[in-house]
């Protein structure tokens, strides 16, 4: 099975390291809803959301420093 990213390569190193950050952030924060337990929510919060915004971050970058050819 191949996986592709959203700019149409293979996942990178860094897209499975966002991937799981949100993947294991969704999960903290059912955990922590489910035990009642606010930290372990909190940080699910805060790793779903810091993935996202890491992925979006270094995918913008490599947008624009990819360079034109003339």
């Amino acid at each position: 099975m191949l996986l592709f990213s959203v700019y149409g390569d293979y996942m990178s190193q860094m897209d499975w390291a966002c991937l799981s950050a949100v993947i294991l952030g969704f999960v903290l924060f059912l955990y922590g809803a489910n035990v009642y337990d606010a930290f372990a929510g909190w940080i699910g919060v805060y790793l779903f959301f810091g993935g996202i915004i890491a992925f979006l971050v270094i995918y913008i970058y490599s947008e624009l420093m990819k360079k034109e050819e003339a």
